[in-house]
């Protein structure tokens, strides 16, 4: 970034370019910085950070810094910050949402959202992404938001340096009492796989119960977000486990197995 040039933001989601979220949030966004659209165009919720690699991808220009990818959230991160023409400069920052529906706790690991973010920062740009429960208020939710992205960029600012980080953003339904910085909680879904025979008697199934749970963990996002407050946490992109005794279990000279 040139010091005449403003900010440039990414913006994409996983719900498609269609999602009146997605246009809110770019509209919040816009007096901040330049912003580009590069978003899905279908839905892609909880395909987690596929990439596509078995076939081309086709990129379609709608309007003026609004395009729309045939692929995943983490595709157009990744499409937005290596096409040789699509952008004037590298971004500074790339938000992702805002989802329609939370992404608490072990919500992360399944969806497209966070990964649009955490794909960025794989590629040295910082992520924000953006989750909302699907009865709140787009324009609150989005001039919270913005709120956000502007001390998010005054901080890449300050740091230019550090590390790129990726956050994950939930706003509660309603108006907020705060924003709380916290760790990620559990959510806990029930466990269904329900068949089913279509009109031709050939069987199908649907996976995935729709209730789910959170035990109480103090600090955790599930347990600040159920109290009202929109809830910051920091992921990691080391994956590398913290108990090292069950891969202490496999070491040691390797012989036929019996």
């Amino acid at each position: 970034m040139t010091e005449s040039a403003p900010p440039l933001v990414v913006v994409t989601n996983d719900d498609g370019i269609h999602s009146p979220a997605l246009h809110a949030l770019a509209r919040a966004l816009a007096p901040l910085a330049e912003v580009y659209i590069v978003a899905p165009e279908t839905e892609q919720s909880s395909v987690s950070h596929a990439i596509t690699l078995a076939r081309p991808l086709r990129l379609r220009t709608l309007s003026p810094r609004v395009m729309t990818l045939d692929g995943t959230p983490a595709d157009c991160s990744y499409v937005a910050l290596h096409h040789p023409g699509l952008l004037p400069r590298a971004p500074t920052l790339v938000v992702s949402g805002i989802n329609l529906g939370p992404n608490l706790g072990t919500d992360v690991f399944y969806s497209g959202t966070v990964a649009g973010a955490r794909e960025a920062t794989f590629r040295g740009v910082p992520g924000v992404a953006f989750s909302m429960p699907t009865r709140a208020d787009v324009e609150q939710c989005s001039t919270h938001a913005a709120t956000l992205v502007a001390r998010m960029l005054g901080w890449r600012a300050a740091n230019p340096a550090a590390a790129p980080p990726v956050l994950n953003v939930n706003f509660p339904e309603g108006v907020p009492r705060g924003v709380k910085r916290c760790t990620l909680g559990v959510r806990e879904y029930e466990n269904v796989v329900e068949v089913r025979n279509d009109p031709r008697g050939r069987q199908y199934l649907w996976i995935g119960g729709p209730k789910v749970t959170h035990p109480l963990q103090v600090g955790s996002d599930t347990e600040a977000f159920e109290a009202g407050y929109i809830t910051v946490t920091a992921l990691s992109l080391d994956m590398n486990g913290v108990d090292p005794r069950p891969a202490d279990a496999l070491l040691g000279p390797l012989s036929p197995a019996p």
